[in-house]
């Protein structure tokens, strides 16, 4: 196992360095052959640093930036005054090769923006797309993107997801031929936006894709596609309510009686009544799918949710250094000789 490097942005997400720091750490014990450059603000790392043991300290280089990208910022003023900030400066430590990937919880535009430009796009790919892996109710995964980098897509757009989305579920999964649907509002040919229809027509005249049909959002858990594909928009908005849906089922499963007698009983309840039931929700827990992939582009890119707690960033990270051991950028970039 050859060692490998990745750029953290650690000043990114809704907490900053109280996650990220510790996700890193728990990182590094999880992958001995890993290194971290973490880019931040030195007043915040260092004491969140300092019961480390010498061990893991060798394998962390810091590089102080106090400068951040708000997750208020339009893409246009972050993109413009982005020089400086931890993100970018992550971003261009792949592109010298000083970093064999990054990961940030940071502004999702601007990391998109920022990495079309120092790490451009695949050869024959318009637009990178955000993809990541669910769960399904039965246990197994599958792939789902765009998740939000584009909001706006035409079907060539869509298209080129099923081809890069296809691959991924290739390698990533294992699959052979995985099983593509589009999502929409029906399932009926005449329903949903034209571009979703025009897309649907491309699809299908793809030998080379397994292309099954629409998909709504009720059947996303259940396996019935391997890669679903749908614009930035609908995408983000499906992901974000079945990680809503799913955290709030599990804090009924976990909650607490207010009344101390009631508590025994409660738990019994749970545990032969329910006990199935919970299991199976808990596989779908979203901290153990955290870490949506910038797929597309020359280099891997891993966006971490900004509300990710610190085993949910780990979890990134970790992906992170699956797809570059993997070279998923080369990958990619092959299979797309095949379309």
């Amino acid at each position: 196992m050859t060692r490998l490097t990745l750029a953290l942005d650690v000043m990114g997400g809704d907490v900053g360095p109280r996650i990220t720091i510790p996700a890193s750490l728990l990182a590094l014990e999880k992958n001995p052959r890993l290194s971290l450059l973490l880019f931040g603000d030195n007043q915040q790392i260092f004491p969140l640093l300092k019961d480390c043991s010498k061990a893991l300290l060798d394998r962390v280089q810091i590089r102080h930036c106090t400068r951040v990208i708000d997750n208020h910022q339009g893409i246009s003023y972050a993109l413009r005054h982005s020089k400086g900030t931890s993100m970018r400066l992550a971003l261009e430590a792949v592109k010298d090769g000083l970093a064999q990937g990054c990961v940030s919880a940071g502004n999702t535009a601007a990391l998109m923006g920022l990495s079309k430009i120092l790490l451009q796009p695949l050869k024959g790919i318009t637009r990178p797309a955000l993809v990541s892996m669910i769960p399904t109710i039965g246990g197994e995964k599958s792939v789902m993107l765009d998740l939000g980098a584009n909001v706006e897509c035409n079907a060539e757009n869509l298209y080129q997801f099923a081809i890069m989305g296809s691959i991924f579920a290739e390698h990533r999964l294992n699959l052979v031929y995985p099983r593509i649907g589009l999502l929409n509002i029906g399932v009926e040919e005449i329903k949903g936006h034209q571009f979703i229809r025009d897309a649907a027509n491309l699809l299908e005249k793809s030998t080379a894709l397994n292309y099954i049909g629409f998909i709504e959002g009720d059947l996303l858990l259940n396996g019935k596609a391997d890669v679903i594909v749908s614009d930035g928009f609908s995408g983000n908005i499906a992901l974000k309510t079945l990680e809503g849906a799913a955290k709030n089922v599990l804090s009924l499963f976990n909650e607490q009686p207010k009344h101390r007698y009631l508590k025994s009983v409660f738990s019994w309840v749970v545990r032969h009544l329910f006990q199935t039931g919970y299991q199976r929700l808990k596989h779908i827990n979203p901290d153990e799918y955290n870490g949506a992939s910038l797929i597309g582009l020359n280099s891997v890119v891993v966006k971490s949710h900004g509300s990710a707690n610190v085993n949910a960033f780990a979890h990134a990270i970790t992906e992170a250094v699956f797809q570059a051991r993997l070279q998923f950028p080369e990958k990619i970039l092959a299979g797309l000789a095949r379309y």
